[in-house]
């Protein structure tokens, strides 16, 4: 049986803003005035501590327990003038360890020693660095990217971002449409300053196998998503993780105005993805969800089903693009059907803005745990 247990979190933010010196970039005047005076820069403390504690009898830990402080500095460059602008983006990232021991690591917030792999770095860090050009109302990104999007969503949830190498086109050319298209090369994962190839994500449960070759040094994605009104958009997009497997993702976003404060949201998600050659992936996720809102209260009910030969592919360490994907489950595996009841209250409604409160349960089962095994189940 497969059990995901519960974990607490707390997580503290803030942003500040830096100033900018707008000399010494040799740019000419009128180029200059652009590129600086459109430029931004933050400061970013995160203060993190994590503890997770396992309750089942065959864990290898009883539990998982770590604190961490993290800095991110990012600078956002304007473009030049011209028909084609010029800009550069930058990330910087540190992180510091603040309490954790070899019995007690894993949390995915430091990064593992290489010479003790079971204890935690002191410190990691890692910088980017990204040109950009503008021509229109389309952007070409090269070099450090965290794309979100349907095929592809980078990590950010814990101490420091997951990173990737390559090239992203936005295009915003007609009235509504959005375009996505680009290649991926390689990536950083959250907890990590090294550059590998990607993987996919796998696992007993999930019965996708990765075949004669373990990584791949190219996903290419390409989509589109189409605002027909401010209450209805659709879209459409494909990634392809080479050698791995090929993936198609519809989506539909409606929100249903009821009358003063009131409305109803529905989110629908279909996935089909396919193997490519080095796996067996074969799997249909359908999901859905539905939130009614009214005042500062939200109540929300999601249903998920899995089915094929496999679980959900996606990049391992990504954030799958599930409707029942949380904070340690994606509820992804072979066969299984999952539901989630939610609750949400914006407490700027009495008054406090700023003051959120989320809570969630979700429950799956029927996962196939292979021939001769009983049915998984798990919740969270």
């Amino acid at each position: 049986m497969l059990i995901a247990t519960p974990n607490s979190q707390w997580l503290n933010r803030v942003t500040c803003g830096l100033l900018l010196s707008a000399g010494g970039l040799g740019l000419s005047q009128p180029a200059a005035a652009d590129f600086l005076a459109d430029s931004k820069a933050g400061l970013e403390a995160r203060n993190f501590y994590f503890n997770r504690d396992f309750r089942q009898d065959s864990a290898s830990q009883s539990k998982q327990e770590e604190w961490a402080q993290g800095f991110l500095l990012r600078y956002e460059s304007g473009f030049t003038e011209g028909t084609v602008g010029v800009g550069i983006d930058a990330i910087g990232m540190l992180g510091l360890k603040l309490d954790s021991s070899a019995d007690r690591s894993g949390t995915g917030l430091l990064k593992r020693n290489k010479e003790a792999p079971r204890a935690a770095q002191d410190e990691y860090g890692e910088m980017g660095l990204t040109a950009k050009l503008r021509a229109s109302n389309s952007v070409l990104k090269l070099g450090t990217l965290q794309p979100r999007l349907p095929t592809v969503q980078a990590n950010d949830s814990r101490l420091l971002p997951q990173t990737f190498q390559g090239g992203h086109l936005n295009s915003l050319e007609i009235a509504g449409l959005t375009f996505d298209a680009g290649q991926l090369k390689q990536v950083s994962q959250r907890d990590s300053s090294d550059s590998e190839d990607l993987s996919i994500t796998s696992g007993a449960a999930r019965a996708i196998s990765g075949g004669g070759t373990q990584n791949s040094d190219e996903f290419n994605f390409a989509g589109a998503t189409y605002k027909w009104n401010s209450n209805l958009a659709t879209g459409y997009n494909y990634g392809n993780l080479d050698g791995f497997y090929k993936q198609h993702i519809f989506t539909v976003l409606h929100t249903l105005p009821l009358g003063d404060k009131q409305s109803l949201k529905t989110d629908l998600r279909y996935a089909r993805s396919t193997d490519e050659g080095n796996s067996n992936v074969d799997n249909k996720a359908f999901g859905a969800m539905f939130t009614y809102a009214f005042s500062g209260h939200a109540l929300g009910v999601g249903y998920q089903s899995m089915s094929g030969d496999t679980g959900y592919a996606y990049i391992n360490g990504t954030d799958p693009f599930l409707v029942n994907y949380v904070q340690i489950g994606d509820f992804a595996n072979k066969d299984e059907t999952s539901w989630q009841a939610r609750y949400d209250f914006n407490f700027a409604s009495v008054g406090i803005p700023g003051l959120t409160f989320m809570t969630r349960y979700l429950t799956g089962d029927n996962i196939d745990l292979g021939a001769g095994g009983a049915d998984g189940k798990e919740w969270e």
